[in-house]
């Protein structure tokens, strides 16, 4: 396989771990705000309103749980969380707006482990 093939087949495989953890989100009655949405600071994979609630999700896809959990850097979260700011401040209470962090762990078998309110 070439790099632009490897580099399709992880980006498909992205798609369909942020498919995965956008079914358990919807099933807990939580609805898609935005996908992949880039801003300023960075790009923040799924985004979901629960209630008054915006919950700003991490995927990480791995064999299993411990892999994807370690392609996760503390950089990585800190420009997410500034994204997630970047984000709240376009909503109409703005910085008031309440938020969450999670990341969801996907594996091979299309399994999710999500970790709710990641702190940095």
């Amino acid at each position: 396989m070439n790099s632009q093939e490897r580099g399709l087949t992880n980006y498909l495989n992205g798609i369909a771990a942020e498919d995965c953890v956008e079914r358990v989100y919807r099933d807990a009655g939580a609805k898609v705000v935005k996908r992949r949405w880039r801003g300023k600071s960075g790009e923040v994979d799924l985004i979901f309103q629960l209630g008054a609630l915006l919950i700003f999700v991490e995927v990480k896809k791995a064999r299993d749980f411990a892999a994807a959990a370690m392609r996760l850097s503390d950089g990585q979260m800190q420009r997410i969380a500034r994204a997630a700011e970047e984000f709240r401040a376009t909503m109409p209470l703005g910085m008031q707006t309440d938020i969450r962090i999670d990341v969801a762990l996907v594996n091979d078998a299309s399994e999710s482990e999500i970790i709710e309110n990641v702190s940095l």
